[in-house]
Order: C-alpha cells, then structure tokens, then sequence
C-alpha cells in the first residue's frame, strides 16, 4: 500500500451524512477549510431518516437548500389502517406547528434519506466543497495543537491529513467514538427486530398502494407491516416487525421472494416484490456517548446518540448537532474565540439529546402500549421549543421577564416586517448568514463602539413593525441572535451587547 504526503486542512470531517455534511456547508460558507470524507461510495442509500421536522427546514432555509427539500418532499402522508384485504380508518400521524407568522413552516415533510443527502451534497458543491466518498478514516492521533489522522483510499493508498479539528459524524458505530474510548450507554428499547427495505412493488394488487396514504396492517398476524410509496420515485418502503427470538438476516429476509411471501402471509394482498434496492434490519435502541468533546475531536450525530425512529427525531437532533456545531468552529478558527467555546457545544447539545432522546423512547413505547396504535406526534416533536435557556452562553438581562415569554436561549422566531427603506422583508432573511444579528425591538440608541468594533462580523436590524408581528414574537429589549438561530442575549441596556460580544469572542 502506497503513501502520500500530509496535506493540512483546518477542520476534518468523518461522515458524510446529512450531519457531515450540513457542518461542510457551514463551515465552506464561513470560507474554513475543510475535508469531508466517506467510506461509501456515493452516501446513505436508503430511505431510513426521512421525516423533516419544522425547526430543520428552518436550518435548511439559512443553509439554501429548503426550496430544493420542498420541491422534491411531500407532507407526512394520513395512515392508511387495513384488516387484511379490507381498508379501516384513516388517521393523521402529525400535527401542525400552527398557522402563525413565527413558524414559517409549520408541517413536517417526508424525504427518503439518500436524497436529502444528495441536496446537501449538490449544495456543498456549490459552495466550492467537495466531498471525498470511496475515503475511510482508518486511525488517528490527537496532541494539543491538532489531530493527525490517516484515509485510505479506494484505490488502496494511504494519506495523512493535519487537521486543527476532527469532526467524527460516522455514524451509531462510530470507529472514531470507539478509538477515544468514550462510553456509549443505552437500553434496547424492546427484543422485537424490525426490518426496512426499499421496493419496487408488482402485482394485481399493486393500485391499491397509493402514493396518498402510508399504509399499515399493525395487527397482522406474525408482526406490523408498513408500505409507503416515496416521494416522486417508484420505490415504497416496507416495513416489517418479527418476534423477539427472530435473527433477521438481510440476504435471506429481504430477498424479494422472502418480501413477497411476507406480504402475501401478512395482508392478503397480490403484491409482488420485484427488486430491493436497500435493506436493514435493526432493534430499536437508544444510547448517548458520556461526552460530545474529547480534546481535539468532536462527535456529531449518531456518533453522539442514536434513536429510536420512532417520532422522527433522530436525523434532526444529529442535522442540528452540525448547525450548532459550525459557528463555533467558525468563532474559534476566524473570530479569535477561545477554544473553551467549543465546550458550550457539548453542554448544550447533549442537553437537548438527552431530552429528545427521552421523547423519542416515550414515543416508541406509546405506539406500542396504545390499544389502537394511533399515538399522534404533536408539537413537542416539531423541535420548535428546543433551546438553551441554561447554558452559559444564553443572558437574559432584562428585568421581570415571565418564564411563559421569548427569553434568552430560546429558539429567534420570524415575522414579517418592514426595513428601513420600507420595503418587506422576514426575520429569517435577515437572520441568515454567519454572522449574529442585534435585532433592536426598541427606541432606544445604540452604542456607538458595537457598530465599529463588532461590524464584521454582526448585523445590527431595527425593524419597521407596521403589523406588530415582531414585538408579538419577541416582547421589547435588544435581542442578540446566535448564528444558528437562538437568542443569546436579551437586554435593555446597549452596553451588555459589546460585553457579551466580547466574552463569547474572548477579546474582553
């Protein structure tokens, strides 16, 4: 096996999944170099992963890539129950975020994985990155000044890459997350294994399947079955539960004669599986690594916490892991922040996976205990209310603020207003960038020392609110808004803004 030379980078990425990548457009956007690398050949394949959760498609939107994930998905579609060959109720997974100006998008979407992954690749690209797929990361080493790791290529040669950081977004069996020794605790949520595979469906009875419904025999005998046709493709997803002693084995189990004879046994229905273009097989766990930060090298995603699929949260709370994740590299490797920055990022986002993993095992267990199987997924799985009230870098300064109002840590709505010029213009359009924004809902002055010392890289907005949208959202103060979208600061008085600038940046 051939070597090459070392080639140093600032930030080295192991994982192309939407995680990786999400925190490859960040950090390009930011103009850091970056690798992010692969071991497969083209990213995720299967469908697994595929609900969008309203806060996500707010992160899409400042990474420029919501109009391309609306286009292509489709809303989660009503369930479809059967009794065998006979149709039963229609029901509604999902609930709506609400119909208000502060959440722009108020419905989740379904979007098979692999082409999520494809939109933020051809996103990356766009911005000049690239991503190295048919690329391992085999080892590394880390010492106080960065990490050197080594990738083996599909063509069987080796190259070592220095890197400032090392990102692993490899997945629940993170090799990266192992080599550190970080402990990665759970529970199997229940013994029953499942499997999911992606179709392509024949036979007689292949119209009833429509595209409009997500169709479930839960009663059948010998285990739930579930086919969803997916959006804009002709392949379905199956999904099929087995009893607890079973050993699923992929190349037997999801053999399309096996498929076939399974649905079949279990609906009824002249159905025929006629090729399977991906297929896993899983049993429903959930588990945490002891911690997001091990010197030098961050864990992001699955790496971090894995789900059950349950409620859709997995892919989201790993997507906003790298969107919580990027600006704080961006401040440490551009602003001259201190390093100690990046311990925010393990504090708050293990906060937040801990709760939704708590969320997403009460979920698993409601769909199992309720007696009909219809326990919706309501507004604590939008991830709308989600934030970092307690963390160290969230201020709320003003006085007598009730717990029931926008406060600092929270989630920075949007609402539509008005600029200086009079023309309109949403919250979301100013807030999107990399940079913070100081959103002024007040009378008052400014101080004039934020506009100098602070201008690069922060964004002061005093909006018109003709209509009230914006105080209704945000109440009155001077709101400090993160890069990833939450508030900061919240403040009356001008000065706390350059003080808390400057210890976020550790130029105080």
């Amino acid at each position: 096996m051939s070597t090459v030379d070392i080639v140093d980078t600032e930030v080295l990425i192991a994982g192309a999944g939407p995680t990786g990548l999400v925190l490859a457009i960040d950090l390009a956007r930011r103009g850091i170099p970056h690798r992010i690398v692969d071991r497969s050949a083209r990213g995720f394949p299967g469908s697994r992963g595929a609900g969008i959760q309203p806060r996500t498609l707010e992160v899409l939107d400042d990474l420029g890539v919501v109009d391309a994930l609306l286009a292509g998905s489709g809303p989660v579609p009503p369930v479809q129950t059967w009794r065998g060959t006979e149709r039963g109720e229609r029901w509604n997974l999902t609930e709506s975020a609400g119909d208000s100006p502060a959440i722009p998008y108020p419905e989740p979407r379904m979007l098979p994985q692999w082409r999520t992954v494809e939109i933020l690749v051809a996103r990356l690209e766009e911005l000049g990155g690239h991503v190295g797929f048919r690329t391992e990361l085999t080892g590394f080493s880390q010492d106080p000044d960065g990490v050197t790791a080594t990738l083996r290529h599909a063509d069987g040669t080796a190259e070592t890459v220095r890197a400032k950081w090392l990102v692993a977004a490899d997945g629940g069996r993170s090799t990266v997350r192992k080599a550190l020794g970080v402990p990665f605790t759970g529970e199997q949520l229940e013994p029953y294994p499942a499997l999911i595979a992606d179709v392509l469906l024949d036979g007689p009875d292949r119209a009833e399947i429509d595209p409009d419904h997500w169709h479930m025999w839960q009663k059948a005998e010998g285990g739930l079955v579930a086919l969803r046709p997916l959006e804009q493709v002709e392949t379905v997803q199956l999904i099929a539960g087995f009893e607890a002693d079973r050993e699923l084995d992929i190349a037997r189990d999801a053999a399309p004669g096996a498929l076939t004879a399974l649905l079949t046994e279990r609906t009824g229905l002249r159905l025929k599986v006629n090729e399977v273009t991906w297929a896993s097989a899983y049993r429903p766990r959930m588990a945490m690594a002891e911690r997001f930060r091990s010197g030098r090298v961050l864990l992001a995603g699955d790496a971090a916490h894995v789900h059950s699929p349950a409620g859709g949260q997995g892919l989201n709370t790993s997507l906003q892991d790298a969107y919580n994740l990027g600006w704080k590299l961006g401040a440490v490797l551009r602003l001259g922040a201190p390093e100690a920055l990046l311990d925010s990022y393990d504090a708050e986002r293990s906060r937040v996976a801990a709760d939704v993993l708590s969320l997403s095992s009460r979920v698993h267990r409601a769909d199992r205990t309720d007696p009909d199987g219809r326990w919706r997924r309501g507004p604590e799985t939008h991830q709308l209310t989600l934030g970092y009230r307690e963390s160290a870098l969230s201020r709320e300064l003003r006085r007598d603020v009730p717990d029931d109002v926008l406060r600092a840590g929270d989630r920075a709505p949007d609402a539509p207003c008005l600029d200086a010029a009079g023309l309109p213009v949403r919250l979301f359009d100013v807030f999107r960038g990399p940079h913070f924004t100081l959103l002024a809902v007040t009378d008052g002055e400014l101080a004039g020392e934020l506009a100098g010392e602070f201008a690069p890289w922060v964004r002061t907005f005093r909006p018109v609110d003709a209509e009230g949208h914006v105080k209704r959202a945000y109440g009155t103060g001077l709101f400090l808004i993160r890069p990833d979208g939450y508030v900061g600061l919240a403040t009356d008085d001008p000065s706390d803004v350059s003080a808390y600038l400057r210890d976020v940046t550790g130029q105080g």
